[in-house]
């Protein structure tokens, strides 16, 4: 989508509660999201299922509409709007009116792969130690050799 009137900062927002959810829970999120940015991408997220649905129907590529997930989704700048707001004492304030061009790619997802749930563990050899504690650690050992 391209063009669309919405600051990218706004719409990353709405895009950061979608990604790597599969298609039906997208719709549903999108569906149920107060902001304004929500009901276009619900349209975009619509185009882009017809999209593969007519892949999987007319092209004869073999595309699981059931396993598609929203493998990314981003939105970048678009040209800004430069407009100018009346002042105090004759002067002009400008401001920009920003726009944003919207990319959201499905991908089907494979049998060994994992639905994406936003934060990622680690194994617990992985995790990392707090600062203090390698300090303290590092004062003991000092001091043990020490003595």
């Amino acid at each position: 989508m391209r063009y669309l009137r919405v600051s990218p900062q706004k719409a990353r927002l709405v895009l950061e509660l979608i990604k790597g959810r599969r298609v039906e829970e997208a719709r549903n999120t999108l569906l149920y999201t107060k902001k304004r940015v929500a009901a276009h991408l619900g349209k975009l997220l619509q185009s882009a299922l017809d999209n593969a649905n007519f892949l999987s129907a007319e092209k004869n590529l073999d595309v699981d509409i059931d396993k598609l997930y929203v493998k990314s989704a981003i939105a970048n700048d678009g040209p800004r709007m430069k407009r100018i707001r009346p002042a105090p004492q004759g002067r002009a304030y400008r401001y920009q009116r920003r726009i944003a061009h919207i990319t959201l790619i499905l991908a089907e997802r494979g049998n060994g792969e994992r639905p994406a749930t936003g934060e990622t563990r680690t194994s617990p050899a992985k995790r990392r130690v707090p600062v203090a504690k390698k300090k303290a650690a590092g004062l003991s050992q000092k001091k043990a050799a020490a003595k």
